[in-house]
């Protein structure tokens, strides 16, 4: 008898507990093998970057010149561009490195700072396109605008951000981040009150973090430098969320011990230190299939 039945494709969600579990292996990773995540960064949140990447287990390895941006792109591992606080060797500089990552395909984490201010900024976004970032994370309104310069769904050239903050919400940038992903193959994080983190298949919400936050210079610069760490650990989505996971967390906890952003900082480079593979898996977090 002829089998009529036809083949479905069998698509598994993957699950909370998944999730969790390659949570607590990306982390335990990093701390046990100390792996290397250079960058190329905003010069005023260097140090901050630095700093957040060895508390989590990290190596950091800070660089400028076109000849190093270029090594540390071939050199394995992950990388992390910023395009924030831009200055004119980053012409040269960020080209290279983002296309030498994509020809070796090494993962690499872009943070589009500001973008649509100037000329040089919106050249370089506007480049990034086909070097396809493993990982793009950003405020609601950088999202929104990349989606836009890229010509994706959900973006618009339109939207704004006062300086490097952002004027538009979470909520507002899904459309923009899940097209992002989708054109990256990779994941997108956006960072807000609560955080957003997409690979175009799946969506999850991460609780938790610190108005505080919005007190200090850097922490949504240092958090793109922690995506890299753990890129070197995990895949795109897991590493986004791992990396926003244990801010959300340590943010929360050093939030609990101070009063003002200045020993909030010192408080939270110490709970990124402390933070267990188990503490980082269990904050708190929703999972939406798309």
């Amino acid at each position: 008898m002829e089998n009529c039945l036809k083949k479905m494709e069998i698509v598994k969600m993957i699950s909370k507990d998944d999730i969790r579990k390659q949570i607590i292996e990306a982390v335990d990773s990093v701390k046990t093998n100390n792996p290397m995540a250079g960058s190329i960064t905003n010069t005023v949140t260097i140090n901050f970057v630095a700093n957040a990447q060895i508390a989590v287990g990290g190596s950091a390895a800070m660089v400028y010149l076109p000849d190093e941006a270029e090594f540390l792109a071939r050199a394995g591992g992950a990388m992390y561009i910023n395009v924030g606080a831009l200055m004119p060797i980053y012409e040269e500089s960020l080209p290279r490195a983002a296309r030498n990552l994509h020809e070796n395909g090494i993962p690499w984490v872009l943070d589009p700072v500001a973008v649509g201010i100037g000329q040089l900024r919106t050249k370089l976004l506007c480049g990034f396109k086909e070097y396809k970032p493993t990982v793009i994370r950003g405020n609601a309104s950088e999202i929104i605008a990349l989606a836009g310069l890229w010509n994706l769904a959900g973006g618009s050239q339109e939207s704004s951000a006062r300086g490097v903050d952002s004027t538009d919400t979470v909520v507002a940038a899904k459309t923009a981040a899940i097209a992002l992903a989708r054109w990256t193959g990779g994941a997108v994080a956006v960072s807000g009150k609560e955080d957003l983190v997409t690979d175009g298949s799946v969506a999850i919400t991460s609780h938790g973090g610190s108005h505080f936050f919005e007190k200090i210079t850097g922490s949504g610069c240092s958090l793109g430098g922690v995506v890299a760490v753990y890129l070197t650990a995990a895949d795109p989505l897991i590493a986004a969320l791992t990396a926003t996971s244990v801010y959300n967390l340590a943010g929360s906890r050093a939030e609990s011990m101070v009063d003002s952003p200045a020993s909030f900082q010192v408080a939270f480079l110490d709970e990124l230190y402390k933070a267990s593979p188990g503490d980082v898996a269990d904050n708190p977090f929703d999972l939406e299939e798309i």
